[in-house]
């Protein structure tokens, strides 16, 4: 990392530093990690590999030393496939924390939601030229990313069922989450869900597509990603799991204040050019797709339980409770440990 080297040649440079300067040369939050009795080990999960910029706070977190400030050593760990596979699998079992919808919990996982990551939807449905109306999709090619039950899967059942069709009316292209762009652009698929950096490259790529429609526009009230984690790692170590969620609170907080530190370590984790990145820096922070404190709140809860009922994914007697799905308590000790609540802009969730 650039910042590393440059504290090497500080280090070589001036090798008169007092232990102040030097103290200074390292950052703030890594002096405060110096403080701890030991470093607590936590697997972090990001449910796509490589992640979206959307995804990115747990990269922030440990680039910048949050992770370390609260006295943990931070593995991350990603997975593919996003609501659906083995994200979730590792968070019912206990080995990390990690994206877990309100559907797995109304389905039986045992866990909580304990921090709601990004509780507003940030992708557009991209569609190639062709198609001018949700109608239009009768026949075509839609993603499938990750898999059946995965969130491209879901959103484009959810898009077809506001034209009045079924899954069936579309074939779905399974592929991993990689392959939504490619796909796109090479006329594998007629229409996906891309994330803001990905709507900016496709449309620079193909000035024919275009936006259908924005999910958050589609559903304003659906909560994209919500961090979630075992009972039994809640019961055992909550500590950890209220440390590990103030770090990425305090990282989703720089992603909106400090564009300069945050851009170059999203860069790294997406894989994706400046000019991407900046333009989707700007949707997420103009837009509050990112979380600021909790990222929860009951109404919005209520909403997406009472939608699965809605729309067939739960049974009626399945709907659960906001205290059923989300440890507020706990969401709201780790907004507490990351200094309190506060209000960026428009953005207080």
């Amino acid at each position: 990392m650039p910042t590393r080297l440059h504290r090497t040649s500080l280090v070589r440079i001036l090798p008169l530093l007092s232990a102040v300067a030097l103290l200074t040369s390292i950052g703030v939050d890594q002096a405060a990690a110096q403080t701890c009795a030991t470093m607590r080990k936590v697997n972090i999960g990001v449910s796509v590999a490589p992640p979206n910029v959307v995804h990115t706070a747990p990269f922030i977190a440990k680039e910048l030393g949050f992770f370390s400030k609260h006295c943990l050593d931070a593995n991350i760990i990603q997975f593919d496939g996003g609501a659906a596979g083995t994200s979730v699998t590792s968070v019912a079992q206990g080995s990390s924390l990690g994206n877990l919808p309100d559907l797995a919990i109304a389905r039986g996982l045992k866990g909580k939601q304990v921090w709601g990551l990004a509780p507003k939807l940030p992708q557009a449905y991209v569609v190639t030229d062709a198609i001018k109306t949700p109608k239009d999709l009768k026949g075509k090619r839609l993603s499938a990313a990750g898999g059946v039950g995965g969130f491209n899967w879901l959103m484009g059942v959810e898009v077809l069922r506001q034209a009045g069709m079924k899954e069936e009316d579309a074939t779905f292209i399974s592929q991993g989450t990689a392959g939504r762009l490619p796909g796109l652009l090479t006329g594998q698929l007629d229409a996906v869900f891309l994330h803001p950096e990905d709507v900016y490259l496709a449309q620079k790529q193909k000035p024919g597509l275009h936006v259908l429609v924005q999910l958050s526009d589609l559903l304003p009230n659906y909560p994209f990603n919500s961090y979630g984690a075992a009972d039994s790692v809640i019961s055992k170590d909550r500590d950890i799991v209220v440390d590990a969620m103030a770090a990425m609170i305090e990282a989703n907080r720089a992603a909106y204040n400090d564009r300069a530190k945050v851009l170059p370590i999203i860069m790294k984790a997406t894989e994706k050019p400046q000019d991407a990145v900046e333009y989707s820096l700007d949707v997420l922070t103009k837009n509050c797709i990112w979380s600021v404190n909790e990222g929860s709140s009951k109404e919005r809860s209520d909403w997406s339980m009472q939608r699965l009922v809605e729309v067939g994914d739960i049974k009626p007697e399945q709907k659960l409770a906001f205290e059923q799905v989300v440890d507020m308590k706990l969401a709201s000790d780790a907004v507490a440990k990351a200094g309190g609540r506060v209000k960026i802009g428009n953005c207080d969730l």
